[in-house]
């Protein structure tokens, strides 16, 4: 007995320590993955300043700008160099690394060209030689970045990519709501630099593919985000811009803006939703490690012990599991949304946003619960979440109609009061299913009624 219980303590330590070990790997690779998106969202911009300040002849600034172009390059190979760390790709690796040293070897010879062209403005030879270090340069740039997202997990990049996306569009409704024009400006030039880098990233990893309906597919979605959906972001930016430059922000109407600004978001989202298509279920299991959807879980789940019924899940025909999957897409969404819209909300001291938080996170864990995964481990762990989520959804009713009954608005009270009614439904709906549910028992995989 004292050997099996050391025996036991042993595989507890191993099983610790394995979750530590994931938990680690997923954190390192969200962390160099978030390098990776922010350091190549925009590489020619150091350059771009330094040669400006040095066809103005301005020396005093030079070394400024020479600094920032040379913390720059390092960043730029040291974010390449941690690429190579997460990639199995020698060939892949080795083009990098080369790239890599190209730019580190030409950085100081860039430096030069542009404080020769600051003491000699107007030297044609100056110039053509400024010039042509400035198109190698970006040549080698160029290289630079396609051979790190060769190397790069597409999938991984678009889950970092999507989630920096919501953050932007966040920032950039508070901003406006803020009057703040610097943020929001500042905000929208991030999502239209990462909008165009997935967009490049994503064409690039279509062209590897032979042309059909899966390539179609993605392509029409990057379209649609580069033609239609951010020229019309931008257009919406420049009006918000100059309403708050001309003191005239009471005026505007943000909720154009705030649609165009989840349509970015939705659109994102399908983009990374067409490329995965293809991917297997272990390749999603994968890549859900990089998401932070997994960071906080509620303690939904009654510990039992046994063979679990969330590993029976993983079990399901293919054509269950792809219409399950279907479902959690859809559900991921509408989670998405909600996510951006309590973003800009204060949870400490608002129980319905608290509420409807508490209630979304219960929901992923019984989506996770489908895919075999997640803290639910029996049905009736299940059972139990959605009683909690009925109870909650109660509670959401009543403090929401303390809110309908003081608004002043009619149009605006009459809506509330009809998504109440759909709340108090589902809630009641949920409520009785999980009574009769729980009134049932798996027993040696036959179903009987306890009542009997």
């Amino acid at each position: 007995t004292d050997k099996a219980e050391r025996s036991n303590a042993l595989n507890v330590a191993i099983d610790s320590m394995c979750k530590k070990t994931r938990d680690l790997r997923r954190q390192l690779r969200k962390a160099i993955i978030d390098h990776i998106s922010d350091s190549f969202l925009d590489t020619t911009v150091p350059l771009l300043v330094l040669i400006e300040a040095a066809k103005n002849g301005r020396e005093k600034e030079i070394k400024e700008y020479a600094a920032i172009f040379r913390e720059h390059t390092s960043r730029l190979v040291e974010v390449a160099n941690l690429a190579c760390s997460l990639s199995t790709n020698e060939d892949g690796m080795k083009i990098v690394q080369m790239a890599a040293n190209h730019i580190e070897t030409l950085c100081p010879q860039v430096i030069n060209a542009a404080l020769a062209l600051a003491a000699r403005p107007k030297s044609q030879v100056v110039k053509n030689n400024m010039e042509m270090y400035r198109s190698t340069w970006e040549n080698h740039i160029r290289v630079l970045t396609e051979a790190v997202d060769d190397i790069t997990s597409i999938d991984d990049f678009l889950a970092v990519s999507e989630s920096h996306i919501l953050e932007d569009v966040n920032r950039c409704i508070v901003a406006l709501r803020e009057q703040d024009a610097e943020g929001l400006e500042r905000a929208a030039g991030a999502i239209r630099g990462r909008a165009a880098r997935l967009a490049h990233v994503v064409a690039g990893e279509m062209d590897s593919y032979e042309p059909g309906a899966y390539t179609e597919g993605v392509m029409v979605h990057v379209q649609h985000l580069t033609r239609a959906v951010i020229p019309e972001f931008i257009s919406q930016v420049n009006i918000a811009l100059e309403s708050l430059s001309k003191n005239t922000a009471h005026l505007f109407d943000d909720n154009q803006f705030v649609d165009i600004s989840k349509k970015v978001y939705d659109t994102i989202h399908n983009i990374r939703c067409s490329v995965m298509m293809i991917r297997t279920p272990e390749e999603l299991e994968d890549v859900s490690d990089v998401e932070d959807e997994q960071d906080a879980r509620s303690r939904t789940s009654v510990q039992t012990e046994g063979r679990t019924d969330r590993a029976k899940m993983t079990q399901l025909p293919e054509a269950e599991k792809e219409k399950i999957a279907e479902q959690v897409a859809d559900f991921k969404k509408v989670k998405s949304k909600l996510d951006a819209e309590i973003e800009i909300w204060d949870d400490t001291s608002n129980d319905i946003i608290v509420l409807a938080k508490r209630m979304c996170v219960i929901m992923m864990e019984m989506t996770d619960f489908t895919r075999g995964r997640g803290p639910l481990k029996h049905t009736a762990d299940v059972i139990n979440a959605a009683k909690m989520i009925s109870e909650s959804g109660s509670r959401m009713d009543v403090l929401a109609r303390l809110i309908a009954e003081q608004c002043p608005d009619q149009s605006c009270k009459q809506d509330l009061l009809a998504y109440l009614e759909q709340i108090k439904l589902y809630s009641h709906q949920l409520k009785i299913c999980s009574q009769v549910k729980a009134e049932i028992q798996n027993l040696g995989g036959e179903l009987i009624m306890s009542a009997v």
